[in-house]
């Protein structure tokens, strides 16, 4: 029996923290900017091209293999760094206030600019890097087999959302963000730089999104169509778990890739359904969500 269970609950675990880090970032642009970016998953895919280019860099050019693993680190860094503040200011902002369909159709169009260029820089081969989760080896236990690296981005992610709650509650930028997210109207009035947060929060998107692209890369590689993919599937995260709420996205992401462990285990040919039939569910039951709840809108 545990022969059985073990190692579904670690592909599930394993497949949770990756999807988790996608999720969280769309969800926390969304509940601070009120925005629903479609090209968050090209921001994971850009994350992965570039983690995976890094490491094919390093073992070419014969340096310390385990040089690989900041590269991850960094990589997702240099995302966050060339594209948040770039494409908070100039394209996310002027859709400010604006309808939700000029938001979608803008992001979209930034999507498929974005799938472009990454066709131009990196090519349409497909890109495998394996050496961070070579470097950790395996573990048995009872006789079942574990990677390493699996366990690694477990607590990883684990480590993701205690930081980022501690951040918001009990730092003062976190707590500026809180107060721009209950009322931005009433945070502009008391001075808060508004602007400056929602930059400060589309990077941190970015950012893990493309760490969760980047941390990706050693067991699945990256290829063209990778962003429309996770996008997609992060979109379904953020709905079940509920638009904005941080622990719905986090209790989403183990829903969703338990969905995806046990149909590739059992039903093999519901594998690319099985997360969406599991947010229909939801939805029926919750409209808003696992954690969402209906709110009052002024008119």
């Amino acid at each position: 029996m545990l022969q059985t269970v073990a190692p579904l609950l670690m592909d599930a675990l394993a497949n949770a923290a990756l999807i988790f880090f996608v999720a969280f970032g769309l969800t926390l642009t969304f509940s601070v900017l009120r925005i629903l970016n479609v090209a968050h998953g090209s921001f994971y895919s850009i994350g992965a091209y570039v983690a995976a280019s890094a490491g094919l860099f390093i073992v070419g050019a014969g340096l310390n293999p385990w040089l690989t693993y900041p590269s991850l680190i960094l990589s997702a860094a240099a995302v966050a760094a060339l594209f948040g503040p770039l494409v908070e200011k100039t394209l996310v902002r002027w859709t400010y206030g604006r309808g939700e369909a000029v938001q979608i159709l803008m992001t979209f169009g930034l999507f498929l600019i974005l799938e472009d260029l990454q066709r131009m820089v990196f090519g349409v081969n497909s890109l495998y890097e394996d050496t961070p989760m070579a470097l950790l080896g395996i573990t048995e236990i009872g006789g079942v087999v574990y990677l390493n690296y699996q366990i690694l981005l477990i607590a990883l992610a684990a480590l993701t959302l205690v930081g980022l709650r501690i951040f918001i509650r009990h730092t003062r930028t976190g707590r500026l963000l809180h107060v721009v997210v209950a009322d931005r109207e009433v945070s502009e009035a008391m001075g808060i730089d508004t602007g400056r947060m929602f930059t400060l929060a589309f990077t941190l998107g970015v950012f893990l999104a493309a760490l969760g692209g980047a941390l990706a890369t050693p067991t699945t590689g990256v290829a063209p169509g990778l962003g429309a993919e996770t996008m997609v599937l992060a979109f379904a995260v953020a709905a079940i778990g509920g638009l904005g709420q941080v622990e719905g996205a986090a209790l989403a992401a183990v829903i969703v890739a338990a969905a995806r462990v046990l149909a590739i285990y059992f039903a093999p040919e519901l594998d690319a359904v099985a997360p969406y039939l599991v947010m229909l569910v939801v939805l029926l039951v919750r409209p808003y969500g696992l954690f969402g709840k209906a709110a009052v809108r002024r008119i």
